[in-house]
């Protein structure tokens, strides 16, 4: 639970510098944007594409639970080590973020 806390009060605090940021740079040349999605939103679509995959993990489970034909224990195995391999890069992933800004926050003005 505190992770999940920490991860909003770092989103809060990266959409403040960005706000600041984007103040800042009024007053200076105007930046070109870039084409394509923002870093936001590649990781919500990456965050997003592991819900889905353990939720399809979980669903094929539960298949084979109840023993619906046509789910075999491999693919179900398979499945399981999929989402969890996917669930570990994420947290890496948000381990890394998490690491970043607090160096950045470390660095003396």
């Amino acid at each position: 639970m505190s992770q999940g806390i920490e991860f909003n009060r770092l989103m809060l605090d990266m959409r403040a510098m960005q706000m600041d940021a984007m103040s800042a740079s009024k007053s200076t040349a105007a930046v070109p944007q870039l084409a394509g999605s923002s870093f936001a939103d590649m990781l919500g679509q990456a965050v997003n594409k592991v819900n889905e995959t353990q939720q399809a993990s979980s669903q094929l489970s539960t298949a084979f639970e109840i023993g619906k034909s046509g789910v075999d224990l491999t693919d179900v195995m398979i499945a399981k080590e999929k989402a969890g391999v996917s669930f570990q890069a994420i947290t890496q992933v948000r381990n890394k973020l998490v690491q970043a800004y607090q160096d950045i926050m470390q660095m003396p003005v």
